[in-house]
């Protein structure tokens, strides 16, 4: 008897695919919800690092550019509409409202506040752009074990209706629903630690372009600084 119920089981496709097909349709759904979030959470995972990548790129071009001893105003006029680099946006922006200060008499006063705020507004803007997604991902990391985990459930309680149901606790009746139900838990894993570990990641890396984008502001705003009190004496 215990033969016969052994090479029943072994003939039972334990595949993916086989697990996929014989679940629920609650755990299908389940299982497909868990396989997009991870498609999902890993198109944000390579957009973001392949946009950081090119924003670290394009701000040390710039910055090379800036420290290399050329005057301002012509770093300023060489750069287009829509600059690459964000650094090279934060420059625009405290030069345009330099270039404004100059051409307006009595507009010194408060100069530098105007300049930092419009700095700081491309600062606020470009983090924005920065974390684009990331909530997403955060999302998906923290909820996808419990969406995995209900799926689970479900499929042990089709799994214990079938048992009642045959009348029997034959491993050949009770195998293929437990896989199938810890099929949705596995999944909701694999949709939920990448997840976890690029969120981490990404949200340090965010922080840090910002921190060098927040440190080159404050040194181009101390050079506009010392030109303002030169200007003034």
């Amino acid at each position: 008897m215990e033969a016969d119920v052994i090479g029943a089981a072994s003939e039972i496709d334990f595949s993916l695919l086989a697990l996929f097909l014989r679940a629920t349709i609650t755990v299908k759904l389940v299982m497909i919800m868990l396989i997009g979030a991870s498609i999902w959470s890993w198109t944000i995972i390579i957009d973001r690092t392949m946009a950081f990548r090119r924003v670290r790129s394009a701000d040390s071009e710039f910055e090379s550019t800036f420290w290399s001893g050329r005057m301002l105003d012509e770093i300023h006029s060489d750069i287009d509409g829509s600059p690459d680099a964000p650094t090279a946006t934060i420059f625009s922006a405290g030069m345009d409202e330099w270039t404004k200060t100059q051409s307006s008499k009595g507009l010194r006063a408060g100069a530098q506040q105007r300049i930092d705020r419009a700095m700081n507004v491309v600062i606020a803007r470009e983090s924005e752009r920065l974390n684009r997604g990331l909530g997403y991902l955060a999302s998906i990391g923290a909820v996808s074990p419990f969406i995995g985990l209900f799926g689970t459930v479900w499929g042990i309680k089709h799994a214990f209706e079938e048992i009642a149901l045959q009348q029997s606790t034959d491993l050949a009746v009770v195998a293929p629903g437990i896989a199938e139900a810890l099929l949705a838990t596995a999944l909701g894993l694999l949709a939920a630690i990448p997840a976890v570990i690029f969120y981490n990641k990404l949200s340090a890396d965010s922080d840090s372009i910002g921190g060098a984008h927040e440190n080159f502001a404050d040194e181009f705003a101390m050079i506009l600084s010392r030109q303002l009190e030169r200007r003034g004496e």
